[in-house]
């Protein structure tokens, strides 16, 4: 049976504890990680990508909407709150369902098997090869696997590949959109690396070629995860 990551944001610790007991109870959800701090959910969220994101909406540093407008999330996103008056703005974020506290278990699982549905129709589609950025005056075309890594230079990034390197004006938000999830990764605010590209890493630093790339301690523990296939 295939399973399918999910992480909760939730900061209500009984509210956490009933979504973290529906989600144990299906066999095909694998629990990463159980977040009351909305800004470490956030943080998590930029460094590895998840198939199912519970969020709730209310919560005191950040809000689930505001969470959902500021980092690019692929995630099938299921809220969870006691509020109906974000239904709408929910679904212009285009979330997968809305549940309204306190739901059951039943429900619980209608929204799951909704994801899940997405999912298995998502991974059916085939990965790109290449993809298209735009710079100044056209759209550049760049094989997905020639990527080495992207950097953040003010309001620009420069893409390093193995044959050249372009400036696009558009975000890492944007561009995690463009390439497939399981190649890329956050690791610094001004930094995202190829994984399959990755030589070494050595004293905090990542090794692609003779690029010494910093890691922060922000993305430090989901990308060591990631890289020893935790997560």
């Amino acid at each position: 049976m295939e399973r399918y990551s999910c992480i909760i944001i939730e900061d209500e610790p009984l509210a956490l504890d009933r979504t973290r007991e529906y989600v144990l109870k299906i066999p095909f959800l694998e629990l990463k990680g159980a977040f009351e701090d909305a800004l470490e959910g956030m943080a998590y969220l930029s460094a590895q990508s998840v198939d199912v994101l519970f969020l709730d909406v209310n919560m005191d540093e950040l809000s689930g909407i505001e969470l959902l407008e500021s980092v690019n999330i692929n995630s099938q996103v299921i809220i969870t709150t006691a509020y109906q008056q974000y239904a709408l703005k929910g679904f212009e974020l285009n979330v997968t369902d809305y549940l309204l506290k306190p739901f059951t278990f039943p429900r619980f699982l209608q929204a799951v098997n909704k994801a899940k549905e997405n999912l298995v129709k998502e991974k059916s589609d085939p990965q790109p090869d290449f993809i298209f950025v735009k710079t100044e005056n056209r759209l550049e075309k760049i094989m997905v696997a020639d990527i080495l890594y992207i950097e953040g230079m003010r309001d620009y990034r420069r893409i390093h590949t193995t044959s050249k390197s372009i400036m696009t004006l558009q975000n890492f938000g944007e561009l995690e959109q463009l390439i497939p999830s399981h190649l890329v990764c956050r690791v610094h605010k001004s930094y995202m690396v190829s994984l399959h590209r990755i030589e070494a890493v050595e004293r905090g630093r990542i090794i692609i070629g003779d690029q010494r790339i910093p890691i922060s301690a922000t993305y430090k523990e989901p990308f060591f995860a990631r890289i020893s296939g935790k997560i």
